[in-house]
């Protein structure tokens, strides 16, 4: 072991991940798990496209060697669906990744050098975290609604650490994990910050489909390209995701972002895995082609019903002194705590005295603060989980 790198000491277990081996345990109600309901799968559509194209004339290709840009039509797909979204590009400006995971430790490769300082908010993806620990950077707060420092103290406070400010991260919708969302002004703001600061922006999108109510807000690359005049000016790099709405099982993201920092993540793509998958790329292009819409229609009405649930339930059971974020969208709510209770302590509780699961929000904090705030999942939460879960959490804090 004493051969390893010294970047390994920063690898960590995920919390999370630890957390998913209770779903093994048929008694325990989890809310642990931010992961889509597999019922809801569209099995059949995925089904319908592999024998397809198994069956088809790209059978060949399907089982071969692809581009490490990606698939072709599914790359032009995607270029039609940024498009709507305000982000006019082309298929130069995607890469496929395999999952959006990929793309954040591609990017923290791309951009950290060792003692580099990332600005993340705080709490913030814990996956993205550990994407970026691996180079060895420097964590510092990004507060979006204002409360920032100025950007001299931002690159004083790197200096210091013998490095310099080279990307903002943040999920900027429906968050993981408080499943808040940033505003018009907000994400303004963050590109304001970017521009004094000239680094990069790294917007994850995983959940921006999932909005159950309110108004959409547009990208921050949208709002960047308008700016700037262009994706190709753009100083944003959006990370899109079919896990929560297709299959997460299939891997398979992508990154929409200037040109110039595409073709050094295909470089990267090449050394790292040479290619996504050829058969699942050429699989989620009919899937989506043919059921995206659907299947996102048809999400926002199981899991807002059961977002409302979760928070009805919260309502009706938490002591005084405990708040929570009321999400427009996405697969979260985040549980504040009075102060001096911990939730990993009360976690060692719930498993064994409730039988209920949750993850610690202090997984999620850079500094590892924040013990008194906690994550639910309501995506896989049905109306008994809720129902018998949340009171018997509840009853441990009275």
């Amino acid at each position: 072991m004493d051969l390893l790198a010294s970047r390994s000491s920063r690898m960590k277990a995920s919390e999370i991940r630890e957390l998913l081996k209770l779903l093994d345990q048929p008694d325990i109600i989890s809310f642990a798990g931010g992961i889509p309901d597999p019922s809801l799968f569209p099995s059949a559509a995925i089904a319908d496209a592999y024998a397809s194209v198994l069956a088809g004339a790209e059978a060949g290709a399907a089982l071969q060697y692809q581009v490490s840009e990606g698939y072709l039509p599914l790359r032009r797909w995607l270029v039609g669906l940024m498009s709507d979204l305000g982000v006019p590009c082309d298929e130069g400006n995607i890469l496929i990744t395999s999952g959006s995971q990929q793309g954040l430790d591609y990017l923290g490769k791309l951009f950290l050098s060792p003692g580099d300082t990332a600005l993340v908010t705080w709490p913030t993806y814990l996956g993205a975290l550990q994407a970026f620990n691996a180079y060895e950077p420097r964590y510092d707060r990004l507060t979006p609604d204002g409360g920032n420092m100025t950007p001299s103290a931002y690159r004083a406070a790197a200096a210091a650490n013998g490095g310099r400010p080279k990307f903002a991260y943040l999920v900027p919708d429906f968050a993981n994990p408080t499943g808040e969302t940033l505003n018009r002004k907000q994400r303004e703001a963050v590109l304001d910050l970017a521009g004094e600061l000239d680094i990069a922006v790294i917007e994850d999108a995983a959940y921006r489909a999932l909005r159950y109510d309110g108004e959409a807000v547009p990208p921050i690359l949208a709002l960047d390209c308008a700016r700037s005049g262009g994706i190709d000016k753009a100083r944003t790099i959006y990370c899109g995701s079919f896990s929560k709405i297709l299959s997460p099982g299939m891997r398979v993201g992508w990154i929409c972002a200037p040109r110039a920092v595409i073709e050094k993540l295909v470089l990267m793509k090449q050394a790292s895995d040479l290619h996504s998958p050829s058969i699942n790329q050429m699989v989620m292009h009919r899937a989506a082609e043919a059921v995206f819409d659907g299947q996102v229609e048809k999400l926002i009405g199981a899991y807002g019903a059961r977002r409302d649930a979760l928070l009805a339930a919260l309502e009706a059971h938490m002591p005084e002194g405990v708040t929570w974020s009321r999400p427009e969208g996405g697969m979260f709510v985040w549980v504040t705590l009075p102060e001096g209770i911990d939730a990993t302590e009360l976690l060692a509780r719930s498993v064994k005295e409730a039988r209920v699961a949750f993850v610690p929000g202090n997984a999620f904090y850079a500094d590892g603060t924040g013990r008194n705030t906690l994550r639910l999942s309501f995506t896989l939460a049905d109306h008994r989980a809720v129902s018998e879960g949340i009171p018997r959490l509840a009853a441990l804090l009275k």
